[in-house]
């Protein structure tokens, strides 16, 4: 019978005699679930506003994964006589979780990919896929177990199973590739150590999620349905997780500033004469007097080169991690520009009065301090 086989399971419970196949079934189950609570509590504790697209695709795939291995396990031990609750289950924790990870992944990608035109295609093709992908497998997953002596149906998953499978994995290569991409050419621009440990990390989980989906496919290609289902819920939860550690991380660049400055690359200087020009000045294009400002000049600062304020202002509010550290913040428009993103000598601040200081710092009306002397002949 097709239900015996070792390998398919697409029909009905489980009805082979392995016993380690079944410790496996249930292992896998608990492991998924446990990395989905688990999750849950992380997500509900870090982040103080329960808002945004990053914060609720997150919450959301990470409860997919736990109606989707409780469904498996319903089905493949035959502990509910009603097939379609199990099918449901499936299906629900199916939908959560494959194309919530995805939104995962998207939700944080503005940060290092401002180009509203990529962006714009990549929720297209999130979108158009879930569609094409999503709905012709739930039918032919209720017509197989529902009709299990259609054969139509059955032969029918077979197939899109592999096709919906191939086409998810694509999403998420193109998805980690954009990453991977946009990551390496920062770090050709930056060469500040803190960061590049950030945007290294970056990489390498991408690189994580490319080979963890190769070989998702290599199980399903090889016709193991009831080892690629319960693990691709172990997978998913793994790869949330690490999303979740590194991707709140981008914010910290944001605010650290990405901006590359040839005086951070020369020399680390931990203290400053009081007649040095501040670190944020290039001393080298100084053309005009900084001692005095001109008379209602507005303080113009200095917006990222390639990143949307906006956009900017956005992530560090959605994520808590950093908010609890640095406390409110006053926002203030001056000429157009955000005054959220800073650049200074690539040093990390961590408190209260660290930032205070900066924006004190920041200000042209105390470049006099700054400097510490003026002009001969000036009062």
């Amino acid at each position: 019978m097709i239900t015996a086989s070792f390998g398919n399971g697409v029909v009905g419970p489980y009805t082979g005699h392995s016993l380690a196949l079944r410790i496996v079934i249930a292992t896998l189950a608990a492991i998924s679930c446990y990395n989905a609570i688990e999750l849950v509590i992380l997500v509900f504790v870090t982040f103080a506003q329960f808002r945004g697209p990053y914060f609720w695709s997150l919450l959301l795939s990470a409860l997919g994964l736990i109606p989707y291995s409780i469904g498996f396990l319903l089905k493949y031990f035959g502990l509910t006589d009603v097939p379609a609750l199990d099918l449901a289950l499936i299906t629900v924790g199916w939908y959560l979780m494959v194309t919530g990870q995805s939104v995962v992944l998207y939700s944080r990608l503005h940060l290092v990919l401002p180009n509203p035109r990529i962006l714009r295609r990549v929720r297209t093709m999130i979108i158009v896929d879930a569609c094409l992908l999503h709905l012709p497998t739930t039918v032919l997953t209720f017509g197989s177990n529902l009709a299990p002596h259609n054969a139509v149906y059955i032969a029918g998953y077979n197939i899109m199973e592999k096709i919906q499978m191939t086409g998810f994995c694509l999403q998420e290569f193109i998805l980690s590739a954009l990453y991977i991409w946009e990551t390496i050419r920062m770090l050709r621009l930056d060469p500040d150590r803190g960061k590049r440990k950030i945007m290294y990390q970056l990489v390498a989980i991408n690189l994580v999620i490319i080979a963890l989906d190769l070989g998702l496919l290599v199980i399903e290609y090889r016709d193991l349905y009831i080892l690629e289902t319960m693990i691709k819920g172990v997978i998913y939860s793994v790869k949330l997780k690490l999303e979740f550690a590194v991707l709140g991380k981008l914010v910290l660049l944001v605010r650290g500033g990405l901006i590359w400055k040839p005086e951070s690359a020369a020399i680390y200087r931990p203290q400053r004469r009081p007649d040095e020009f501040p670190d944020f000045v290039d001393a080298t294009r100084v053309t005009s007097d900084l001692t005095h400002a001109a008379a209602g000049a507005t303080a113009r600062r200095r917006s990222h080169p390639w990143m949307d304020s906006e956009d900017v202002s956005i992530a560090m509010f959605e994520h808590a991690g950093e908010s609890s550290h640095d406390g409110p913040r006053n926002s203030r428009q001056q000429t157009g520009h955000s005054d959220v993103s800073h650049s200074w000598s690539g040093e990390t601040q961590t408190n209260n009065s660290a930032y205070a200081d900066v924006e004190r710092e920041l200000s042209p009306l105390d470049f006099t301090d700054s400097l510490g002397k003026h002009k001969p002949g000036e009062p």
